[in-house]
């Protein structure tokens, strides 16, 4: 399932990130790469803060989609 469809607090294994090359490489730079643990902070209006990595990173909705879990 998209990164978008996870609860707050809920914790999950990113299983691949998708979307153009530039995008996976901009979400790999972030740390969402696959094997990686991430779970959703706070989600204000589809826009999601994530840790991911011992990282805090705000994501769009868009962006978010292409992170499968």
């Amino acid at each position: 399932m998209p990164l978008t469809m996870m609860k707050k607090g809920e914790k999950m294994v990113i299983r691949k990130v998708g979307g153009k090359s530039e995008v996976k490489q901009f979400l790999e730079s972030l740390g969402f790469v696959a094997g990686s643990a991430v779970s959703v902070i706070s989600d204000i209006g589809g826009n999601l803060i994530v840790n991911v990595k011992d990282s805090r990173v705000a994501i769009g909705k868009d962006m978010a989609s292409k992170i499968m879990v």
